[in-house]
């Protein structure tokens, strides 16, 4: 069955987003042909997507998880019922105040592949209820000194076995176990 991961790029002070929700810090680092041999491993694991939705329900050009390079199912937390949407060969399922019920759909799904949650919120919510396998997460070298924590108010200790770690031009890779 599939691994439940959280895949995120944060700074390196946490955070993975500004405090108005921008990323365009994310993209003014250096990268090498290993930093994207790293970030492609993880994406070719990927078989699903779980991730919050915004406010209206819709998909917005900014806001297709990988850009829409992966073409693969993905299932938004909302608090509103709402019809799939089909956008760019992808689906987006749109799940109700159930995160259990999201990842376990996702993770049938996603088949042998891994599931990714999106979103700091979300993660969070999964790693309380002890849905999350592994933590995969590129660092760049930046400080934001405010904006939106991947952990912050996670409210628990949550114990992690390191089992990669790799850095190139600007990007450290880690990629954690939760440890269970």
């Amino acid at each position: 069955m599939a691994n439940v991961i959280i895949h995120a790029t944060i700074t390196l002070d946490g955070f993975m987003a500004d405090k108005d929700g921008g990323v365009d810090w994310m993209f003014d680092f250096e990268a090498a042909d290993e930093d994207y041999a790293v970030v492609n491993k993880v994406m070719g694991e990927i078989g699903a997507i779980v991730g919050g939705a915004n406010k209206m329900n819709t998909i917005e050009e900014g806001e297709i998880p990988y850009g829409g390079m992966l073409k693969v199912p993905i299932y938004l937390m909302t608090h509103e019922k709402h019809e799939p949407i089909e956008k760019d060969g992808i689906t987006y399922r749109f799940i109700v105040d159930d995160i259990k019920h999201a990842v376990e759909t996702a993770k049938a799904s996603a088949g042998d592949k891994s599931v990714a949650l999106l979103g700091g919120r979300i993660s969070r919510q999964c790693l309380r209820l002890g849905l999350v396998d592994e933590i995969v997460l590129a660092i760049v070298p930046i400080l934001l000194g405010d904006g939106v924590s991947l952990f912050g108010e996670l409210g628990e200790r949550i114990k992690l076995e390191r089992t990669e770690t790799s850095a190139f031009a600007s990007e450290t890779h880690l990629r954690f176990r939760v440890v269970k």
